[in-house]
């Protein structure tokens, strides 16, 4: 694909905002565009204290109107009003504590698993501080169940609403609300590491408009749906054209004039700008960074999914794969009846594919098309929807009526849990291409082989395949640089929602 050059950036940046505007937007879009974005963080706050209130209000009632666990000695019955002052101090020490605690500012990019830790720890110290001060000045006054109570349901409350948060900003960035908008300066080994960043985290609130690179090979050709918009002098007409809030960039060590320059540029336009040391491109992305009292100190490290690593991960794959296995039994049976009984042919489907270092292995799948389908694909090739060396047409004539349905929620790729037991695949990792499309790859394509193809993976959760192929081998080298045991267990608890949603299936 064509990239945009020198004349034409104002031209391309008022065809994306049109393409923008045609987007219908929701009612919590239109209700969050009313909202501006610097009232956020304080109804955050606001919103915390109400539920904080709401928790305590709750304790209360679970203590003396419920009386949970322990009935309540009726010379200790206080009512509620008494209770006022300890509401009013223990928002108070919560807010505060949160605002330590790292709490607040709210962190995009943050899991909801170490939010609610964080308000779960601040809670705890805040509901503590308050029960010693009673202690200390109103002995024996207050029930100190209620407190626990409070502790436990602020936890809750919050956590939800965090979960809450998360899922709002997720459908708002559809619509580009709560996003920067970047522009990437430089397309080279540490531009692309930047751009599966980008692609696998968009819960960071970074939206990559395009990228700017001096190479005419790189500045003409799209990666993905980031767009080239030509050389490095561009810079300044694309972050006004495009309204860009944040410039990373991503240039070699030789050019820092250049990025002095850039710097400068991004200071007068009001721009914040980031710059990526080049040691990351020597290091090829692996990196650990040491401090020795307070001095940074740089280490490279080997693949994740090696040693111990690769262990755990094997092991993984055989306990949750045979019991997924062992479940799925019943279903793989009606699957099979349901496709002998539809079309002529075998159930199952062999397809050779290229797995862990290139080495190639038959991938078994069900039968979703009809027999033939092999032969009948050079007549469809104008049909193709896909980008890259993929082939995939939205709706295939090829497909059969169970075919279509299995495709659909992902159940004709169950019996690649056979391949998962045998070791040539693994429950979670990069989508297995056909050799004639590992042919096609470019040289910094190939590093996704460097670990075991999967039965699911980021570039399912992530769109499926609605992914140009570009994003799809981004989003696999981000996993093999990025894995670890938690981030398997996130994508296969994303997974099924993934496919029951159906999104992207075809």
């Amino acid at each position: 694909m064509a990239g945009v050059d020198h004349l034409s950036v104002t031209e391309a940046a008022t065809q994306e905002n049109l393409k923008t505007q045609k987007h219908q937007e929701s009612w919590l879009a239109a209700l969050a565009r009313r909202v501006p974005e610097r009232l956020w963080a304080p109804l955050l706050v606001a919103s915390d204290g109400v539920l904080i209130f709401l928790a305590f209000f709750t304790a209360y009632a679970l203590r003396y109107q419920a009386q949970l666990f322990i009935a309540v000695d009726p010379a200790f019955q206080l009512p509620l009003t008494s209770y006022l002052p300890q509401v009013l101090l223990l928002v108070l020490f919560l807010l505060v504590a949160y605002r330590f605690s790292g709490v607040y500012p709210y962190q995009p990019g943050r899991s909801w698993i170490e939010e609610t830790w964080r308000i779960a720890t601040a809670t705890t110290a805040g509901v503590i501080i308050l029960i010693a001060v009673n202690l200390i000045f109103r002995p024996m006054l207050y029930s100190r169940l209620v407190f626990l109570y409070t502790a436990i349901l602020v936890t809750l409350y919050l956590g939800v609403s965090r979960l809450l948060i998360m899922m709002a900003r997720a459908h708002l960035r559809q619509y580009d609300i709560g996003v920067r908008r970047v522009l990437l300066i430089g397309a080279g080994d540490v531009g692309r590491m930047v751009m599966r960043t980008l692609v696998a985290r968009p819960d960071y609130g970074w939206k990559l408009i395009g990228f700017l690179d001096d190479n005419p090979a790189k500045s003409k050709t799209d990666v993905g749906r980031f767009k080239a918009l030509g050389p490095v002098d561009n810079a300044p007409e694309v972050m006004a054209a495009y309204n860009i809030q944040s410039v990373i960039i991503c240039l070699p060590w030789q050019t820092h004039r250049t990025i002095q320059r850039l710097l400068r540029e991004c200071e007068q336009m009001k721009v914040d700008a980031y710059v990526v040391p080049d040691l990351f491109q020597l290091t090829k992305n692996q990196m650990k960074v040491h401090e020795l009292n307070g001095i940074p100190l740089i280490s490279t490290r080997d693949i994740s999914i090696q040693g111990w690593n690769l262990v755990f991960k094997r092991a993984f794959d055989l306990i949750v794969g045979s019991l997924m296995a062992l479940f799925a039994l019943p279903l793989l049976a009606m699957i099979a009846i349901a496709i002998r009984l539809d079309t002529p042919g075998p159930i199952l489907f062999k397809q050779v594919r290229v797995g862990k270092n290139g080495k190639e292995f038959v991938c078994y799948k069900f039968r979703s098309m009809v027999d033939n389908a092999d032969e009948l694909r050079s007549q469809l090739a104008d049909l193709n929807e896909s980008t890259g060396p993929l082939f995939k047409i939205r709706n295939d004539p090829r497909l059969t009526r169970v075919g279509r349905f299995i495709r659909r929620y992902s159940l004709d790729e169950l019996p690649q849990l056979y391949n998962v037991l045998r070791g040539e695949m693994s429950l979670i990792g990069p989508r297995p291409n056909l050799p004639e499309e590992v042919a096609q790859y470019q040289e910094w394509m190939k590093k996704r082989l460097s670990v075991s193809p999967g039965l699911t993976g980021l570039w399912q959760v992530s769109g499926r395949s609605d992914l140009t192929f570009d994003e799809m081998v981004l989003l696999d080298i981000y996993y093999v640089e990025n894995w670890s045991i938690g981030l398997d267990i996130s994508i296969l608890l994303r997974s099924a929602p993934a496919v029951l949603r159906a999104t992207g299936a075809y």
